[in-house]
């Protein structure tokens, strides 16, 4: 795992993140809780400062992707509820991918 790599996918989980939390908002069936909106903004924001600490090169990297993947975990398990929504299954997918790759910086250094 190269520090560009887990870059991406903070940039990538960013953005799906502030995606879905605008496609939810835009849902007129009232599916979507006010909770889950927030959850990805603090996701979105969480990914951005990741990135921004690991372009950096901050010595406290791994505190930072150690929270980082928390926060993506628990942002993708709430998106998965939502089994019969497109949207909210590849925002899963980013958000675990983003995990996974946060998990593996924390243990490198850079």
């Amino acid at each position: 795992m190269s520090v560009g790599d887990c870059v991406l996918a903070c940039v990538r989980s960013h953005a799906m993140c502030l995606e879905t939390a605008r496609y939810c908002t835009e849902q007129t069936s009232g599916h979507i809780a006010p909770g889950h909106i927030a959850l990805l903004q603090d996701c979105a924001e969480m990914c951005q400062l990741t990135a921004n600490s690991l372009l950096r090169r901050s010595s406290r990297h791994a505190v930072v992707c150690n929270a980082c993947a928390e926060l993506c975990e628990t942002c993708a398990k709430d998106c998965e509820a939502f089994t019969a929504d497109e949207q909210m299954k590849r925002c899963a997918r980013v958000c675990r991918d983003c995990a996974e790759s946060c998990r593996d910086m924390a243990k490198s250094p850079i």
